[in-house]
């Protein structure tokens, strides 16, 4: 049998999972996410962890084939990560960093990438070879699978969904410098955004979004109990998205479209609107694709990045 560590690094924490070649995740684990010093410990973090693993599972190394990992920003040559900001990394060859400490082979990929190649693998797409999957959390982010492998682009920035414009007039600023990104109007803090602006225009509106703390979750919750302004955002997120999701998939036609992160975890209020604008904008030979709700949570990001290794 043989073995591969899939490592998911978020803002706040690094997932490790212990994978069997079959799709069989053995047992997982999380450490933080040390970003003081422009994340300088991160590396040597990760690989001090597989390293008490090993110690502890007394493991034959010979049957491990490496460590994936996935990381919030473009990647090139599934070596170098060119910029993440949330790490406080510029560009930085983590596959060189990480392979001068441990005796595996690895493999770096973006994150939102190994989602969507995680998901394929044994998740929502499973039984697909073609899929665009979006995750909707504090960003927008998506991956592209292509006859089962990661499409990264030229210089790994394919599938960065959130990232389209689509609104010419906005005048704030996106994270990513530009303005009108859709990531500003669907992500969570987009459509939390959205509804305050909405709120301050429309004083005059009765919702119960106005008797408690707004957050993206009390505007879903007042939604699925039928408060009027609550399912206003949630038409207007997902026109946005269901638009979005017609422009890409006339140009990619991929046998499936994958909704992960936090967001799509609001179900079917969600997904219901998203399929309804989908099919209303999208190419007659595209309409039709299914559109389905991803199947393993946070846990995406560590099985793409284990398949990553067993792929290569």
């Amino acid at each position: 049998m043989r073995y591969a560590y899939g490592v998911d690094v978020g803002g706040t924490s690094i997932k490790i999972g212990f994978f069997t070649e079959d799709g069989k995740l053995e047992l997982s684990w999380e450490v933080p996410t040390r970003i003081e010093n422009d994340g300088e410990s991160i590396v040597g973090d990760i690989m001090t962890s597989i390293e008490n693993h090993l110690s502890k599972e007394k493991r034959v190394r010979d049957d491990i084939v490496g460590i994936g990992v996935g990381l919030p920003g473009p990647i090139e040559n599934k070596a170098i990560v060119n910029g993440c900001v949330n790490l406080g990394w510029g560009r930085k060859n983590i596959k060189k960093e990480m392979e001068e400490l441990s005796t595996f082979k690895v493999y770096v990929e973006n994150d939102a990438n190994i989602a969507a190649l995680g998901e394929v693998w044994q998740g929502g797409g499973k039984g697909y070879k073609n899929s665009i999957m979006v995750t909707l959390g504090t960003g927008v982010g998506g991956g592209i699978i292509i006859d089962g492998k990661i499409y990264g682009g030229s210089v790994g920035a394919a599938g960065e969904i959130g990232h389209m414009p689509v609104n010419d007039k906005e005048t704030e600023v996106c994270g990513c410098g530009k303005k009108g990104c859709l990531e500003q109007y669907v992500s969570a803090n987009g459509i939390l955004r959205m509804a305050k602006k909405y709120l301050e225009e429309h004083p005059e509106e009765k919702t119960k979004l106005l008797q408690e703390e707004l957050s993206t979750k009390t505007i879903f919750d007042e939604a699925k109990a039928g408060d009027k302004v609550a399912l206003l955002q949630i038409e207007e997120a997902g026109r946005r998205i269901g638009k979005a999701l017609a422009t890409v998939t006339c140009v990619l036609n991929p046998e499936v479209v994958i909704i992960g992160g936090g967001v799509s975890k609001a179900g079917q209020v969600l997904t219901d609107v998203i399929e309804k604008y989908y099919k209303h904008y999208a190419f007659h030979a595209s309409k039709d694709i299914p559109i389905c709700l991803a199947l393993l949570d946070n846990k995406a990001g560590m099985y793409g990045a284990a398949k990553l290794v067993f792929d290569a």
